[in-house]
């Protein structure tokens, strides 16, 4: 009853937080004067980013917890973390370069930020497909937290890509540097946007890590089943 209540708890606050972030993001947040309202699909394109790497990070955290413990709860977590986080990077692939196009005039440029954002979304992709063809559940959960640790990896080097090299992708919003802060409403919107994925993030993995335990557990039934007969 308590999980069910906490469900539906974030499920009504993802939904009031995002109907909020439209409204703030579309209404409420001033037109950038120097890109337009293209610059509107920020309020998505940077917190859709944010998401894919606390979601990777739960991934990392899942994989060494299993290391530590064999314990599938902590695979169940890494699986769950890993599917939305690379749900979050392909919304991050799409979104930038609809916003690339009008103001750099190209769909996509092999820079560091954007290369290393390809290949995050490669590996998290490559985890998925390892534990496709893995049947034993132990195996299994013993390569991908290896190879989850290892992926995870990339993720500060997205991050720090653009302080590292040269590359036309914008400096970060926050803690960029001279120039790089953002208009106090617009820096609330995407605040709120954060949230909101954050919430939702957290709603999606409860529940998909409440089917793998159902699925587990319906396989362990069927393989006992299979013994006895």
């Amino acid at each position: 009853m308590e999980t069910r209540r906490l469900e539906g708890g974030l499920a009504a606050g993802s939904a009031v937080a995002l109907v909020a972030t439209m409204y703030g993001a579309l209404l409420w947040a001033p037109r950038e004067s120097t890109m337009g309202d293209i610059q509107r699909i920020f309020y998505v394109h940077v917190p859709s980013a944010w998401t894919a790497f606390l979601a990777f990070f739960f991934v990392f955290l899942g994989g060494v917890a299993y290391l530590f413990t064999k314990n599938l709860k902590w695979d169940r977590i890494a699986l769950a973390c890993a599917e939305i986080g690379t749900i979050f990077c392909t919304i991050v692939l799409i979104t930038g370069p609809i916003w690339a196009k009008p103001v750099w005039g190209i769909w996509w440029t092999w820079d560091a930020r954007l290369t290393s954002t390809l290949l995050l979304w490669l590996m998290y992709v490559s985890y998925l497909l390892l534990r496709d063809f893995l049947d034993e559940p132990a195996r299994r959960a013993t390569l991908s937290a290896v190879f989850g640790i290892f992926a995870f990896v990339d993720v500060p080097i997205v991050y720090f890509s653009i302080r590292l090299w040269r590359t036309q992708h914008p400096q970060p919003v926050l803690g960029g540097g001279e120039g790089s802060g953002l208009d106090p409403a617009m820096l609330k919107v995407l605040l709120l946007s954060w949230g909101a994925f954050s919430i939702l993030f957290v709603f999606l993995a409860i529940l998909r890590v409440r089917l793998e335990k159902s699925r587990d557990e319906v396989q362990q039934l069927r393989r006992a089943l299979m013994m006895q007969g």
